[in-house]
């Protein structure tokens, strides 16, 4: 079961393997016993519901799904696009009023929410035992740095290096800190502080300087920090780095803790998140995007995929064959979660040795309708113009000149763009207060396996649930 946990490593040392238990306490087992009971009564009322009021509900799902393709036809269609909203809202409204008008039908929807709430609480409850063991072996205690320095890049995330002192908060803790100007080669920066002695290199910026300065740091062998400094600081999220704290970022070169994960390369070139291809990455390629994201998409979309839109033109073979003509490719460093709403976007793990792939077709505007009930599911790979699969290569033909977003910076590749992934190619230290894992990794999507796990957790063994997202012993 899902839900918020607490943080899970206070910045003690990690226990020894050797005194960790493989049996659950008995606190975890009373908390997914009390889950189960929980989620199968929580289950009961909501068919109990469904039954009494079929007509209702049907009534309210079939506004729901006509509401969705609205919203479609309003982002996607210039002349239409008004019209298409209001419709949306009204039928979105409708959908809900369905529901509640029924006799005590806001009393049933609020104890279906509450039930779930309170059976994801008990099962994060009851995994937390579980979860504890993952993170101490992926992780490992290390001594400070001798000689470690901080490149910094003032203009990323609205200039945090100048508002949080970056440059002050590294000199007190003994780092040296090297601050970006205009016209300098990142790449040079880094090679010179290995030049000058340096055993640890980090970067305070964005996603696209992390992965530059990593690559030198794995060249070297050198351990990599990444202190939060960009817009979004992907890379951090997946680490488990808490992004609204990049001075304590700083003290992973103090005592800290280190793992190894691996980088990822398209054409030569090492990223450290994703690189996407076609619609957002002409979206990301425009002149406006940066100062206005959100006008910028809402203007550029209907192009891209209306009912007139050009094809992308890429083709990407799949497990099943050529994929052509998709919206989206995605081809990531280890596979992102994309089945859970609060997973999406992130990893589970940054050390499995393959590269994460997606693609993605819409071809008409009942698809989206059906794309957003998959995925509402926990099971978008069921929606037909949808693929996912992992590859240690790949290779993404199109035509004379391929814009890419990678690491959410634009570029231009000449076809074929050639993907590869680098195992256990970067040592990474984090503070020792950091939590060490991401949300997709904390928070495991709902599925049967995750009853069957908190099953076997109240019958006094391991779920199981952790297996495929805890990484090998270090």
């Amino acid at each position: 079961m899902t839900g918020d946990h607490p943080k899970l490593v206070d910045g003690s040392a990690s226990a020894p393997s050797d005194k960790r238990s493989d049996a659950p306490p008995i606190e975890s087992r009373v908390a997914a016993g009390g889950a189960l009971v929980i989620a199968v009564v929580t289950l009961v009322v909501l068919i109990a519901f469904t039954a009494r009021n079929l007509p209702y509900v049907l009534a309210s799902v079939l506004a729901g799904t006509l509401g969705i393709s609205a919203l479609w036809i309003a982002a996607t269609n210039r002349r239409y696009r008004w019209w298409a909203a209001g419709s949306a809202l009204l039928l979105v409204s409708a959908a809900v009023t369905s529901l509640v008008a029924v006799g005590r039908g806001a009393v049933a929807i609020a104890a279906v929410i509450v039930g779930i709430a309170a059976s994801s609480a008990l099962g994060a409850l009851a995994l937390r035992w579980e979860i504890r063991h993952a993170l101490a072996r992926r992780w490992h205690d290390v001594q400070p740095a001798r000689h470690g320095v901080v490149l910094m890049n003032p203009r990323s995330g609205g200039g945090k290096v100048a508002k949080l002192h970056l440059a002050d908060e590294a000199r007190r803790r003994g780092i040296e800190p090297v601050l970006l100007d205009d016209g300098d080669d990142l790449r040079a920066l880094a090679e010179a502080a290995v030049a000058r002695g340096a055993d640890a290199l980090g970067m305070a910026g964005g996603d696209g300087s992390q992965a530059m300065v990593a690559a030198v740091a794995a060249a070297h062998g050198l351990p990599f920090v990444c202190v939060p400094a960009g817009t979004r600081n992907h890379l951090a999220l997946d680490l488990g780095i808490d992004r609204d704290k990049p001075v304590r970022a700083l003290d992973a070169f103090g005592r800290a803790r280190e793992t190894t994960i691996d980088l990822a390369e398209v054409n030569g070139e090492v990223f450290v998140n994703n690189v996407s291809l076609g619609l957002y990455a002409r979206i990301v390629a425009s002149d406006h995007y940066r100062e206005a994201k959100r006008r910028t998409v809402a203007e550029m979309l209907p192009d891209l995929v209306g009912l007139h839109a050009e094809p992308f033109g890429l083709t990407v073979t799949g497990p099943d064959g050529a994929i052509a003509d998709a919206q989206l490719i995605q081809v990531s460093n280890n596979p992102y979660t994309l089945s859970s709403a609060t997973g999406f976007g992130s990893r589970p793990r940054l050390d499995a040795g393959a590269l994460g792939v997606a693609t993605l077709t819409i071809n008409r505007t009942s698809d989206v309708s059906r794309l957003v009930a998959l995925e509402a599911a926990g099971h978008p790979e069921r929606y037909a113009g949808w693929r996912q699969w992992t590859a240690t290569d790949l290779e993404v033909r199109g035509s004379p000149l391929l814009a890419a977003a990678m690491d959410g910076e634009a570029h231009t590749w000449k076809p074929p763009l050639c993907f590869a992934i680098r195992p256990g190619a970067l040592r990474v230290r984090i503070a020792a207060g950091e939590r060490g894992a991401s949300p997709a990794f904390l928070h495991a999507p709902v599925r049967v396996s995750s009853l069957a796990g908190l099953a076997r957790v109240m019958l006094g063994r391991q779920s199981g649930i952790m297996a495929n997202q805890t990484v090998h012993d270090i």
